[in-house]
């Protein structure tokens, strides 16, 4: 088991960080290394981010910072998915780049969700109000109130007002999904 992984270490090395690794004479293939190397290669081509990088600067080894081209992004869904406050930055969200979803939809009423930077909800809104007056903007700031830094979240049927970046697992009672980016 350990030889397996010494072995595939060094193939890794041997075809993305050649100017860091040592020479290494190649070895012979068993069908057991090409089945790896066909799913190495399967890896890459489900996974464009990790594919570009590759194509970019094989021998670089490459920081991954969130930041990539509108290209890239293109089809991709935030994982997990964040709300925020307007001090949050927008954009798909992962783990590593926590960014607060623009693109959220409601699975519920099938709205898009709309979001107000630097105001929050009264406390006098109700289901009703959204169902009679989305996706109006200016129907629906009557029911806002002004505080910076927080961002006001609202569907159909559903709304909230955030101040911090938040995970939306741990909002149970919202039905929102990345709609993709």
């Amino acid at each position: 088991m350990a030889d397996d992984l010494d072995e595939l270490l060094d193939e890794v090395e041997l075809r993305f960080c050649r100017d860091s690794a040592p020479s290494v004479p190649p070895k012979e293939t068993s069908k057991e290394e090409d089945d790896l190397s066909d799913l190495i290669e399967d890896i890459f081509h489900d996974d464009p981010s990790v594919s570009d990088l590759s194509k970019s600067n094989p021998g670089a080894i490459t920081n991954c910072s969130g930041h990539r081209p509108p290209s890239q992004t293109k089809g991709r869904k935030c994982c997990p998915v964040y709300l925020g406050g307007s001090s949050a930055p927008l954009g798909l969200g992962t783990n590593t780049s926590q960014r607060t979803c623009d693109q959220l939809r409601c699975t519920t009423c099938d709205f898009r969700v709309i979001t107000l930077d630097d105001y929050e909800w009264n406390k006098s809104c109700d289901y009703f109000f959204f169902r009679n007056n989305m996706p109006d903007l200016n129907k629906l700031k009557v029911k806002t109130l002004s505080r910076r830094g927080a961002r006001a979240y609202a569907c159909q049927c559903s709304w909230r007002s955030i101040q911090n970046l938040t995970d939306l697992r741990e909002e149970q009672a919202l039905r929102w999904v990345c709609g993709k980016h």
